[in-house]
């Protein structure tokens, strides 16, 4: 059986540099404390922190005895939002705890039909794509914001 090299630490953006390995993981799998992840080299390594963490687009897993891995937000499934009153659409979807990615002239959010539905009542318009997601963190930067489901398959990591 081999041993998978092991990360107990995860650098932010901006606080590493130098050659690194990628791993491409969607807004669910960047939320983590114990995980085998292979990075797209296919080497695999094991994710051991000690609570569970919110890891971001360019923040890196440091493996012990050397080497990085950093993160990449792979493409997943999305709602663009698009309309007239965007403060007003941005708001009835941060009323829902919805993840949120800002951009200048849209909004994304992952998919689901029961918010896609209120957006289309509220006038926006809606498209269905693919696309790297990384939302807005909490109030104060950090952290995620999680929808009202709070069952065990939104969490089960």
């Amino acid at each position: 059986m081999t041993q998978h090299p092991i990360c107990l630490t995860v650098l932010r953006r901006g606080n590493w540099s130098g050659s690194a390995d990628i791993c491409q993981l969607d807004y669910e799998q960047r939320f983590l404390r114990r995980k085998v992840i292979e990075a797209v080299s296919g080497k695999q390594f094991v994710v051991n922190l000690s609570q569970t963490t919110s890891v971001d687009d360019g923040d890196a897993f440091e493996l012990e005895g050397g080497g990085l891995v950093a993160i990449k937000a792979a493409p997943e499934p999305l709602l663009r939002v698009t309309g007239m009153n965007m403060a007003r659409l941005a708001w009835h979807i941060g009323n829902r705890h919805t993840p949120c990615q800002i951009e200048g002239t849209y909004l994304l959010i992952q998919r689901d039909p029961v918010i896609a539905h209120m957006l289309d009542h509220l006038g926006a318009d809606v498209e269905e794509i693919v696309a790297p997601f990384t939302p807005e963190g909490g109030a104060y930067g950090h952290g995620r914001t999680h929808s009202h489901d709070h069952g065990a398959t939104a969490h089960a990591h």
